[in-house]
């Protein structure tokens, strides 16, 4: 069997109807997991599902919508999810927002408030709801999808970092609770990603620019290249990583 293998794995991704998570779904798909696709709107959890279905030739990815902003709905996602699949066996955290860009000064207190219930609150609601049948089971992964924003400062995305770097803290502080348990949780910091997300980033000539700058692989990134790493953490290949932020940016943190 490989390392990578997922045969018989069930996996819960939000944010997974496009960019990062679609590519997640997809890639673990591939290697014979089942997955969830979750978005805010049914009609993209639907194409994307059969999008992926086609592909792989057989009925593996299964459609959910969800608002992560509401905590009805995540406890929804992850009773549908059990209802479709019977377990949870992985949890990958992808969804996200932002909702400003620029001085902190000028970012609405409830602007901030969403950052942070979306890309904080939710995360950790999840996780909560997954671990007791993990610890069950005494075995299961969850995966956040971070940022290298987690890493280092910005006069422009303020909130976004904040957010990314308490990502952090949650899966170190389940693994320190819940190793004991066979439990990993891990989270990913990509570096730029051409994706929809990111386009006010990657579009902007003078943002691209710096970033390229201080990239040494001279590009940003692309979705596949997440999901391989996504991949890693979820089988067999990851099942001593625990607790650890993987860094995939193309070296623009080392310089």
């Amino acid at each position: 069997m490989s390392l990578f293998n997922l045969n018989n794995k069930n996996i819960l991704i939000t944010g997974s109807s496009k960019g990062i998570g679609k590519s997640i779904a997809l890639n673990y798909a591939k290697l014979g997991a089942k997955v969830i696709i979750s978005s805010r709107t049914i009609n993209d959890c639907e194409n994307t599902a059969s999008e992926i279905n086609n592909e792989v030739g057989a009925e593996l990815a299964f459609p959910i919508a969800a608002n992560i902003s509401h905590e009805e709905q995540l406890n929804f996602l992850v009773t549908e999810t059990r209802k479709l699949l019977g377990t949870i066996d992985v949890l990958v955290c992808n969804a996200a927002t932002n909702t400003h860009m620029g001085s902190m000064l000028d970012m609405p207190i409830e602007a901030f408030d969403k950052v942070m219930n979306n890309n904080i609150r939710s995360n950790q609601i999840l996780s909560n709801l997954v671990i007791p049948e993990m610890v069950d089971r005494n075995d299961g992964a969850i995966i956040i999808i971070s940022s290298i924003a987690a890493l280092r400062g910005t006069s422009i995305l303020g909130a976004y970092n904040i957010s990314k770097a308490a990502d952090v803290m949650i899966v170190k502080n389940i693994a320190a609770e819940f190793g004991k348990n066979n439990i990993r949780a891990n989270s990913i910091a990509p570096g730029l990603i051409k994706t929809d997300f990111a386009k006010d980033l990657w579009n902007n000539p003078d943002i691209l620019k710096s970033v390229l700058r201080t990239t040494p692989m001279g590009r940003i990134g692309t979705p596949d290249e997440i999901a391989g790493v996504a991949v890693l953490l979820a089988s067999k290949a990851g099942e001593y990583i625990n607790g650890q932020t993987i860094v995939v940016d193309g070296g623009t943190t080392v310089v």
